[in-house]
């Protein structure tokens, strides 16, 4: 570990300064697990790493007026986890974070620097992007920037966090009336491993048993999250028959971009984007009460 020196910031504009005054020199620090870890690895080596833990309002979890869920950036993923307001409102979200590491890491790791850190590999952005999340920055010149939560992610561990801006909250709508949700992750070892593939899905039927509207995004499979919009396109306004399903999941393969590394080849993961896809389709269909 190198030598650093360490900043309690106890407000934004106290963070805002200590960004200012040590510019590229500095990290910011909120639950820690990524990147105590780069800088353990050499992959990052700042002089200032300041902590964001002491600042008072970013930790709650609350409704909003257009009946949105808030959650704010220092909130653990484990609060968000288990939090009663977002399993009964957005348990697509509960799940996906109930999948990440262990216990430990989530009662340590937030929303807000898992977002920050741009790991297309992180179970959470499928599904805050499937249903169409935005995440707020913030920043002492530019007051609040909102931006969807898949324009965040512009490449491998590489976001639109500009320099100055701090994210400090999520902005998470439910899923729309009658939808069935689902979040499915292909584990190539253990329950506390990244996925070879994941998928969110968000499935709309109508009354007749067809695709009134469907978001689809996946992980792991290549430098951000993917939404697999030639899928979308193939289903929307079709019957939810098995052989449409099959036929929108068939263009998957052709829409992600996977890295070979030891939790399977490039082609291995194009193959299991496809199959995945179509598992979580169907389970989002069942979760809608259609199966």
């Amino acid at each position: 570990m190198i030598d650093f020196e360490f900043h309690h910031a106890s407000d934004l504009n106290q963070a805002f300064a200590l960004l200012d005054e040590h510019g590229d020199d500095a990290r910011l620090m909120s639950g820690g697990t990524a990147l105590v870890l780069q800088m353990k690895q050499r992959f990052s080596q700042p002089g200032h790493v300041i902590g964001l833990r002491r600042i008072a309002g970013l930790g709650s979890i609350e409704e909003t007026d257009d009946g949105s869920i808030r959650i704010g950036a220092l909130c653990t993923q484990r609060q968000v986890e288990n939090h009663p307001l977002v399993a009964e409102r957005l348990p697509l979200v509960a799940q996906a974070y109930r999948y990440v590491a262990t216990p430990r890491i989530r009662n340590m790791a937030t929303v807000g620097g898992g977002l920050a850190h741009g790991d297309p590999n992180q179970d959470p952005p499928p599904s805050l992007i499937a249903l169409g999340a935005s995440v707020i920055l913030s920043s002492a010149s530019g007051g609040q920037r909102i931006l969807r939560a898949e324009e965040i992610f512009l490449d491998y561990f590489d976001t639109d966090v500009r320099p100055g801006e701090i994210v400090t909250g999520l902005v998470v709508p439910p899923a729309p009336d009658g939808a069935g949700t689902a979040y499915l992750k292909f584990l190539p070892r253990t329950a506390d491993d990244y996925a070879t593939v994941s998928v969110a899905a968000v499935v709309t039927p109508d009354a007749a048993g067809n695709c009134q509207d469907i978001r689809i995004v996946l992980g792991s499979v290549g430098l951000t999250p993917i939404r697999a919009t030639a899928a979308e396109d193939a289903l929307r306004g079709q019957p939810l028959t098995d052989e449409n399903i099959r036929a929108a999941a068939a263009t998957v393969p052709d829409a992600v971009d996977p890295l070979d590394d030891h939790r399977g080849s490039a082609e291995y993961k194009r193959e299991m984007a496809g199959v995945f896809t179509r598992r979580a389709i169907a389970q989002a269909m069942t979760n809608a009460g259609m199966g």
